[in-house]
């Protein structure tokens, strides 16, 4: 008898852990480090539940095109996916990603785990939830954190401006360091990434949140030509030619960044995940040195994916384990100890997380009150408008005002295109 309660109860383990035929589940991946972390620890997916995963990675813009057939099929060929934020608009218009609220539920899995600025980017659209999110690409302001605690420099920029030489958390604060340090200190008080279309409107946009301002109302009435946003194009625009290198309005994230890793610039607003780069010293110049912080005057710009099941996924219960293992605590905490970028809050009040990356402190910060992009059907579009109206605004071709005319205009027409415009 006793042999036989031990025999039930290895099948029932066996049950559980293999509920359903073991299958391969595809994805299209983009060929970022979260995801090479994430096929490192594949074989613990594949040992608790038999299920083969096999990712087919590739630059970001291979991605939309290659998904959307399988997307469109009644039966498609993946999945899972992850969903850029761009594209949620889109994807739930379209019908494409399965709700989730039933697995949840039924799961008890906690989405409470999550940051509510996580959940209304890459988690639910209009009460239901399609996502879990994956990894953040917040914006922050990076800072050359060893100049600001040089009894020198605290010195001079008192007797220059009357204030303490701090952490930054007002953007006139900010602004008066970026003056200060240009060729005081390092050879730029700042370096941007001003490439369109995406470079440069991501960037901007965190000018326009640390100016108090506002991309519509609640109606969708493009707020865009608001003082507060043509301040923060003329604040972009001076920053970029008066206190950066040349040539910076042709830079995207990778040669920003270069130019701040080289102790070139005090500053370089950008995505939290440089940081780890930043203590590299096969690519940085200034380990040690760099600090992490929210936009100052809370202007930091939102940034994720979120994993989705496709509405034609062939293995939609065989996904949603996956989903459910890639987000559960410990192999979320083991990704973030690799370099990843978790988005569950647990992840930053982990011992050994904060020991490794002490940025998560800044980070956690920066996600708690991180402002988020309009997300509707026409993001991509809106973005590629944006980017190319605030280059003509730096380069002269346009005005500010004509410019931010612009991209007002075009804003509420694809709002009214996409339905979500109100009279």
């Amino acid at each position: 008898m006793k042999y036989i309660k031990i025999l039930f109860l290895v099948l029932t383990i066996s049950i559980l852990s293999f509920s359903s035929k073991a299958v391969t589940l595809n994805a299209i991946m983009e060929n970022v480090p979260d995801t090479h972390f994430i096929k490192e620890l594949l074989p613990d997916f594949t040992a608790k539940t038999g299920h083969e995963v096999e990712m087919d990675i590739m630059g970001y813009g291979e991605m939309h095109p290659k998904m959307v057939p399988s997307l469109t099929s009644s039966t498609g060929s993946i999945d899972f996916m992850p969903v850029d934020f761009y594209w949620v608009g889109e994807f739930a218009r379209a019908g494409w990603m399965m709700p989730l609220d039933d697995m949840i539920a039924r799961d008890g899995f906690d989405t409470s785990v999550y940051f509510d600025s996580m959940m209304k980017l890459v988690g639910e659209v209009e009460g239901t939830t399609y996502m879990l999110p994956f990894y953040n690409y917040a914006m922050g302001l990076t800072y050359r954190k060893d100049l600001v605690a040089d009894p020198s420099h605290q010195a001079g920029f008192k007797a220059k401006y009357g204030m303490d030489l701090k952490e930054p958390t007002s953007w006139d604060e900010y602004m008066k360091q970026v003056s200060y340090f240009t060729k005081n200190g390092t050879e730029y008080g700042v370096v941007n990434q001003g490439s369109k279309a995406d470079p440069i409107a991501m960037e901007w946009s965190n000018y326009l949140y640390a100016n108090g301002g506002r991309f519509h109302d609640e109606n969708w009435h493009g707020e865009l030509t608001s003082d507060a946003a043509k301040q923060a194009l003329k604040d972009y625009i001076h920053n970029l030619q008066d206190h950066g290198p040349v040539g910076a309005a042709s830079f995207s994230f990778d040669e920003a960044f270069n130019v701040a890793a080289q102790g070139q610039a005090y500053s370089y607003l950008t995505y939290n995940w440089f940081m780890p780069s930043y203590e590299d010293s096969s690519q940085s110049a200034v380990v040690g040195k760099m600090a992490l912080a929210p936009v100052p005057g809370n202007g930091s710009l939102n940034g994720a994916w979120g994993w989705a099941i496709p509405t034609s996924s062939p293995n939609a219960e065989a996904a949603w384990e996956f989903i459910k293992w890639v987000e559960s605590p410990e192999i979320v905490a083991k990704r973030a100890l690799m370099g990843g970028a978790p988005t569950r809050s647990d992840a930053f009040s982990n011992p050994e997380v904060l020991a490794k990356y002490p940025h998560y402190d800044a980070l956690n910060r920066i996600l708690a009150s991180a402002k988020n992009f309009p997300v509707f059907t026409y993001t991509p579009q809106f973005v590629e408008v944006m980017g190319t109206e605030l280059s003509k605004a730096v380069i002269g071709e346009k005005s500010i005002d004509d410019a931010l005319a612009t991209m007002n205009s075009e804003l509420e027409a694809l709002a009214k295109k996409d339905g979500v415009y109100k009279n």
